[in-house]
This record gives structure tokens, C-alpha cells and sequence, in this order.
């Protein structure tokens, strides 16, 4: 069949790309996109702010990683026609095994990294990388990609760190700080969390939290047994660096936030603390599968929609080029349905 690609080929420049899409392959499946949910790289490839040899080589491409969708071809036999599914954008060479996780393989492909992207009519992908789910609202599913990516790093972490969580500490007051923030909440509900950002108002919608203060005003001697880092971009390096002066000796840092430039981190209190930092990205199969069980749960759900603002459907180009500019004005998560 022919399939419509709606493809980034220039900073704010879409373009439809017609392609034949097959499915005789007998481990692949076709899944429409339902809804879709707009991630900070996105946003970043769509503006045109990555390095322009970045942009050079990743573009053109189909945006979006995050999205919902149902089936409408299975030739396996293993979901039905209509059921509703998560896409899962890693495609690693091979699954993951006991040493190495499938999103950190030498060769692995991200869709809307270089890779089109779930903004297609149709999406042909092997039967393993989608997760099936009921009794999940559509617009909270479109987030299962952003939830993973959390869940992956809580994994890591629960293998890494030792086994003191009495307190927790979140740099980062946005869309990832709050997942994050919702998931360890879910997987360690005895655990004091708290979370440090620079927007009072943002941090008002952590209420389901041990605390939260504004970045100049964290207590003296207040101590954490291990954090993560959810700030990125400019704020990466005051993050990391505060980290490093709250968290007590021998404690894990997990590094989440995205950096397009380097930063320079206080190694020498690293080495005197003896602290164990661990960069994590992305996620795979298993950690969609635990973020769909996570939020199968309706009080998740309902937390989370409180970091969702919800577009109108897009059903052309000029809808596209609308939620990216929506997007520059939302606090949290733009989520849209698909309906072209």
C-alpha cells in the first residue's frame, strides 16, 4: 500500500514523502498512529537548534517517538485488528541479554533520530516493538515512550545503588522531573522524595511528593541518600554540581537531563564521596512493559493528566507547524491526536 510520510526536511519545513509500505515479512505488523505526544529532541530537530552537521545528517526525517496507535495488519497472528498498542522507537540489531540493554547496542536505530519518525498514516514495525494495553486512556498512553525512559533508569538504579532510600532528591522542576517524580513515588512509596527546581508554580504540581523547594532556598545540611539529575540543557551543570553537594557519600547519581554542551562537574567531591554516577537514556521493551502497567493505574493516570495539555487533532501540514508552536508555549507534555 501506499503510505504518506510527513517528513522534517528543513527547520519548520515539512514535507509529505510517498512510499510503499509492505508487511510480507512474517515478524512485522502495521500499526496507524492515534495519538502523539512532542518531546524536547523533537521540538529541538523541528526549530532547527542541533549543531547544523547534527541537522545535516539526521534530516529529513519523520518527527515524533512518542505515540499510541492501533492495529490494522498483523500477518502473525499475535494482536488483533483494532486492538490499541504503544510504539516502542528503539530498534535495536538484537534483544538485550543479561549483560547489556538493547538501547546502549552498537547499531541500534532510533525512530525520529536520524530515522523517520511516527508521523506517517501507516507504521510498519516487527511484532516485538509494540506493547499492547487496555484500560489506559489514549492521550496518558501517548506518554508510555516518556515513561519508559524513567522506568529504564529506576531499573538501573534499583540494580545499582545501595539498598539506604530513605531520601531522594529530583533536580528539575519539568515533564521528566514529574515522571520521574510519579514513578519512584509508584516503585519505592516509603521513600522521601523531594524535588529542587527554579519555577514555583511547576513545583506546586508536586503535591504527591515529601517536599519540594526552589533551588536557592534548600535548607542547610540537607542531605539526600541518592538523586537524579532531570534538569538538562543549560541547567545540567548547576544540577549536577548541587547534586554532588547534597548527596551523602557512596551515593548513586543517575544523570537523565540532555546536554548540547559539555559541562564541567566537580570530580573532585565525586571521588572524595565515592559516588557512583550513571549516565541513562531511552529505554526498551521491558521498561514499555512496566511503564504500561504503571499506568494501567487510574491514580497515575489521573496524576499524569494534570502535565498533558491537549492540541486539537492535526489533519494536515498546517496542523503540524500549529502544535509545534503550541508546544513553545506549554509548561509540561503537548499531546495531540493524530487524525490524518
Amino acid at each position: 500500500m501506499l503510505n504518506k510520510v510527513y517528513q522534517l526536511i528543513r527547520p519548520k519545513n515539512i514535507s509529505i514523502k510517498y512510499e510503499e509500505v509492505s508487511i510480507s515479512s512474517s515478524d512485522k505488523l502495521l500499526v496507524k498512529p492515534n495519538y502523539m505526544a512532542i518531546c524536547h529532541a523533537d521540538q529541538r530537530y523541528y526549530q532547527g537548534k542541533r549543531d547544523p552537521k547534527v541537522l545535516a545528517k539526521k534530516l529529513p526525517m519523520a518527527p515524533i517517538h512518542e505515540a499510541s496507535g492501533v492495529v490494522v495488519a498483523d500477518p502473525t497472528g499475535t494482536y488483533q485488528i483494532g486492538q490499541k498498542v504503544v510504539m516502542i522507537p528503539n530498534q535495536p540489531p538484537h534483544a538485550s541479554n543479561d549483560l547489556f540493554y538493547e538501547n546502549y547496542l552498537p547499531g541500534v536505530r532510533f525512530l525520529s533520530s536520524g530515522f523517520d519518525g511516527f508521523m506517517q498514516e501507516v507504521i510498519s514495525l516487527p511484532v516485538d516493538r509494540v506493547v499492547a494495553y487496555e484500560n489506559i486512556d489514549d492521550e496518558v498512553a501517548a506518554l508510555s515512550e516518556f515513561t519508559s525512559v524513567s522506568m529504564h533508569a529506576i531499573n538501573r538504579f534499583d540494580k545499582i545503588a545501595h539498598p539506604i532510600r530513605e531520601r531522594i532528591v529530583i533536580i528539575g522542576d519539568g515533564s521528566l522531573a514529574y515522571v520521574v517524580a510519579t514513578s519512584l513515588h509508584y516503585k519505592f512509596p516509603n521513600t522521601k522524595i523531594t524535588v529542587v527546581g527554579r519555577n514555583p508554580e511547576k513545583l506546586r504540581m508536586f503535591n504527591f511528593i515529601a517536599s519540594t523547594y526552589l533551588t536557592n532556598e534548600v535548607p542547610d545540611g540537607l542531605t539526600f541518600d541518592h538523586a537524579f539529575e532531570c534538569a538538562g540543557g543549560q541547567g545540567s551543570e548547576p544540577a549536577i554540581n548541587d547534586i554532588i553537594d547534597y548527596i551523602k557519600p557512596q551515593g548513586t547519581v543517575m544523570l537523565m537531563g540532555v546536554s548540547e554542551n559539555k559541562v564541567a562537574v566537580n570530580t573532585r567531591d565525586i571521588l572524595e564521596k565515592g559516588l557512583i554516577v550513571v549516565g541513562s537514556s531511552r529505554s526498551g521493551r521491558v521498561d514499555f512493559e512496566r511503564a504500561v502497567e504503571m499506568l494501567s493505574n487510574k491514580r497515575i493516570q489521573s496524576r499524569l493528566k494534570n502535565i498533558i495539555y491537549s492540541e486539537e487533532p492535526v489533519q494536515s501540514v498546517d496542523d503540524i507547524h500549529r502544535v509545534f508552536a503550541t508546544d513553545l508555549t506549554t509548561s509540561f507534555k503537548t499531546v495531540f491526536k493524530w487524525d490524518i
